[in-house]
């Protein structure tokens, strides 16, 4: 600790303990060590004891990654923190991001985080930085699918007559600019990308200035059922093949979606970003592990609430059974699965 001596060396450390205690690894801020090599970090001083209710209110509180504020998944975290609530026993605390594909960091790497809302295709870039990732996460329920809406001016008529020309993807951090660059790679079409704020860009499209913006979020989406569209604004249609097998599923949109841009009859043909709520993969018997627990308890149990009346209405499609591919159920989700009658989860 040589760089400690000199003449005012109480001060230095009086400054630098709070930080030391900051940045002290616990399981919330090291979750990138090994699962089962977990290292014991020894408080660097006695921390004060808790009152019972302050102790208690502590015991079951779970961190729930949702989105940016304007999102659909931070709406959904809502919900379910709304219908699991239980006092002291239990207590979801909704947390605003910066958007569902980095819910993933957020899991992984930021304290008080046990579960998050997230698109499936977020876990590619993350197999390369931390190979074990389907270890360290499992999925609590397959929620309903994003789907794509690539939003055209009148003179675009296909997918290649957008090559080239300006097309927006919303603000980084929101499901558009992380799978939207993604989606236009597969298909091929190298565009000049942008990243401002749908709202923004909307004006430039109706002036002229852009080509197209692409939404990925649950439809319907405000912008297209409450905003005024001139003749031959359009959604272009996304055939899906093989190249969208491992991540993405098929969707479509249609008059009962968007009633002012798609004429009764018609089909939009799209491909959607499934959304899933991921836990953290802990330890079991751990106290991290018995909030995540617990939470699943009273999410499975009260999913009807969610599915009846003040709910999105996406929540009457929930398949409780349902899977999310390349990650394995969390074993508590298992477990109240396979104590229900097959009946039961059938119908689910």
């Amino acid at each position: 600790m040589d760089r400690f001596v000199g003449i005012r060396p109480l001060l230095r450390l009086t400054l630098l303990a709070p930080l030391l205690l900051i940045i002290q690894p616990s399981w919330g801020g090291a979750r990138t060590q090994n699962l089962h090599t977990q290292s014991v970090v020894r408080p660097m001083r006695p921390q004060p004891q808790l009152k019972p209710e302050v102790a208690a209110m502590n015991a079951w509180t779970v961190g729930l990654a949702g989105g940016l504020l304007e999102g659909a998944p931070i709406r959904l975290a809502a919900e379910i923190a709304r219908v699991v609530d239980d006092g002291d026993n239990l207590h979801v605390l909704p947390v605003v991001t910066r958007g569902a594909t980095e819910n993933v960091n957020s899991l992984l790497y930021l304290r008080g985080i046990d579960a998050a809302i997230i698109n499936s295709d977020a876990l590619e870039e993350y197999k390369s930085q931390v190979p074990d990732i389907q270890r360290r996460l499992a999925y609590v329920l397959n929620l309903f699918p994003s789907e794509l809406h690539i939003f055209v001016r009148p003179e675009i008529q296909s997918l290649n007559d957008l090559v080239g020309k300006k097309v927006n993807f919303n603000t980084q951090g929101t499901a558009a600019a992380y799978s939207g660059p993604l989606i236009f790679s597969r298909l091929g079409l190298e565009v000049e990308k942008t990243f401002i704020p749908h709202q923004v860009a909307l004006e430039q499209m109706r002036k002229g200035e852009m080509a197209a913006v692409v939404f990925i979020t649950s439809k319907p989406v405000d912008a297209f059922v409450k905003g005024r569209w001139e003749s031959g604004f359009k959604f272009l249609p996304v055939p899906y093949d093989s190249k969208f097998e491992d991540y993405y599923l098929p969707a479509a949109l249609d008059a009962t979606d968007y009633p002012n841009l798609i004429k009764q009859g018609e089909r939009v043909t799209t491909i959607a970003v499934p959304t899933a709520l991921v836990a953290f993969n802990w330890p079991a018997k751990s106290n991290r592990f018995e909030r995540v627990a617990r939470f699943i308890e009273h999410l499975f149990s009260r999913i009807e609430k969610l599915q009846g009346p003040g709910f999105d209405a996406k929540w009457k499609s929930i398949n409780l059974g349902a899977t999310v591919p390349g990650l394995a159920r969390f074993p508590a989700a298992q477990a109240w699965l396979d104590r229900q009658p097959r009946a039961t989860q059938a119908s689910q």
